[in-house]
């Protein structure tokens, strides 16, 4: 997993609320077997018409957000159903972050354990960031747990074991294979040696 630390992109308001993850990633693209490719299927019902050409109207597709990393939306993002995809398929498309008002539990869980920061801030301050013209490009500083465009700063909280996971980029297996040699040598000790 990619650490993350102290990030600088550029956003794009996604103001809705209540977005789940059939809408983050539709279930009928759910047959890959490995985190990549998702990406393209990216809020599919909002990003393509029906003949599978990109719809104008909707904000992903506006020229000026095309190099956007950062997600700015609503409240409760992320609900439905536990699916890991809906992360896979923010981080494919290139977002770093989501900052919205709240998470649904599930999908909070799936993003840090993927690498991707969700951030909870109020309304007041996704506002003045949905506000910025396209191409102006905020920081998000993980350690000082701060958001900072232009002269405004905000704080948000995380706890302490997601953070450092993140700071540090380790994800389970990252944080097992720490551990190799002590694995290693319990192995030769307990395990019979057919089985290694």
């Amino acid at each position: 997993m990619e650490a993350f630390t102290v990030y600088q992109g550029k956003t794009v308001p996604f103001m809705n609320d209540n977005v789940d993850t059939d809408q983050i990633i539709p279930k009928s693209y759910l047959k890959r077997v490995d985190k990549k490719g998702f990406g393209e299927f990216l809020f599919d019902d909002w990003r393509y018409l029906p003949d599978r050409t990109a719809n104008p109207d909707f904000v992903l597709n506006e020229p000026q957000y095309k190099e956007a990393t950062i997600l700015i939306s609503g409240d409760n993002f992320g609900s439905g159903s536990s699916r890991e995809h809906a992360a896979w398929a923010l981080m494919d498309y290139g977002f770093k972050a989501v900052i919205a008002g709240s998470f649904s539990d599930i999908f909070y869980m799936n993003a840090t354990k993927n690498g991707l920061l969700p951030i909870a801030l109020p309304k007041e301050a996704r506002d003045t960031l949905a506000a910025f013209p396209a191409n102006v490009k905020i920081t998000i500083d993980l350690p000082a747990q701060a958001v900072r465009a232009e002269s405004e700063v905000w704080h948000f909280d995380i706890d302490s074991t997601w953070k450092d996971k993140l700071i540090h980029g380790l994800d389970e297996i990252g944080i097992t294979l720490q551990d190799t040699d002590l694995i290693t040598a319990y192995e030769q000790t307990k395990v019979p040696a057919y089985w290694r």
